[in-house]
């Protein structure tokens, strides 16, 4: 295992603490626990934005706090879910009097501690609505028990942008909902990642082989094989996506593509213009794109594609301007 560590068990609190030091007039910790991240800047009136998840996946779930997005995150250890009382002390910290919106990962361990969390504020007659990302088209035929992974991207905008302009907690919550029912996302790995306190590989590939509808903790995807050029891997993804989200000729649709932690930007530059490519053939539009890393998984390498069907109420929630530690639009 080579990384840039001090001791494996101190990896999420050492990361946290240097993040912290870094942008102490943007983000803070609540509780006394630095697992409780919150922002630093809480608006009065506005709906709270809550969300959480493992360590290993920056700038999900954590670089989304910030203007615009989010107001707090749960921080669990690498691959892990952050504690219902840890959720709970976020939202008695972030609430502003307007009610919260869970949004995360649709994953057992969320699931379980965002409900916890949520019954516990109902006792302090605090609203709540919960939301799953579930955008992951390949992990399940079934759409509820779908993994959330980078699309969920799109409902933080869509719910960021929606909640900054004061909308109720019923309104960010169908805003949020509206763009997670319009994204599909495929994702594929080239090489594992390594978890600190594991010290080796969480899969095994062998040197010319990757793994096709990957999940960003290792779970296994529909195939391992040969690695094929970014035109064959736009191909078969925007044909899956498209299966399961029709895109009629003349619609228009929103990008992603995310890096999982060890790819070139330059690489993700090319798979950009291989889907859009994809795209255009089927008549679709790309109305606008984010290239970078969105999703990671630690020290992976490989990419996912995120298409999310836009109209007139999307474009204008995703075009709203956000600015977090590592997320800035204008």
């Amino acid at each position: 295992m080579k990384k840039i560590i001090n001791a494996p068990e101190n990896y999420t609190d050492e990361m946290l603490r240097g993040i912290y030091a870094s942008f102490p007039d943007k983000v803070k910790y609540a509780a006394g626990d630095l697992r409780c991240y919150c922002t630093a800047r809480k608006k009065d009136g506005k709906v709270a934005i809550i969300t959480g998840g493992g360590t290993g996946h920056l700038p999900l779930f954590l670089g989304y706090v910030g203007e615009g997005l989010i107001d707090g995150c749960g921080v669990g250890g690498v691959f892990q879910s952050p504690s219902a009382e840890q959720i709970y002390h976020i939202a008695k910290e972030v609430e502003a009097g307007a009610g919260v919106l869970f949004l995360y990962g649709n994953y057992t361990g969320d699931v379980m501690n965002f409900d916890m969390a949520s019954e516990l504020l109902e006792m302090d007659d605090i609203a709540t609505v919960s939301l799953a990302g579930a955008d992951d088209v390949l992990s399940s035929s079934n759409v509820e028990a779908r993994r959330g992974v980078a699309g969920i991207y799109f409902m933080y905008k869509a719910a960021g942008a929606k909640a900054a302009g004061m909308g109720s907690l019923e309104e960010v919550a169908a805003a949020a909902k509206k763009a997670g029912d319009n994204v599909r996302t495929v994702g594929f790995a080239l090489t594992p990642c390594v978890i600190p306190e594991v010290g080796r590989s969480n899969f095994e590939l062998a040197e010319n082989e990757m793994a096709f509808g990957m999940g960003i903790h290792g779970e296994p995807g529909i195939w391992n094989g040969p690695v094929k050029t970014a035109d064959e891997l736009a191909a078969e993804a925007i044909d899956e996506i498209l299966k399961d989200m029709p895109l009629a000729e003349g619609d228009e649709a929103a990008l992603l593509i995310n890096g999982l932690g060890a790819t070139s930007i330059e690489e993700l530059y090319i798979l950009n213009n291989s889907v859009r490519e994809r795209l255009a053939a089927k008549g679709v539009k790309v109305y606008r794109s984010w290239t970078g890393e969105y999703a990671t998984s630690m020290e992976m390498m490989g990419a996912s594609i995120s298409v999310c069907k836009v109209d007139e109420e999307l474009k204008g929630y995703f075009d709203y301007p956000v600015d977090t530690p590592f997320i800035c639009q204008r």
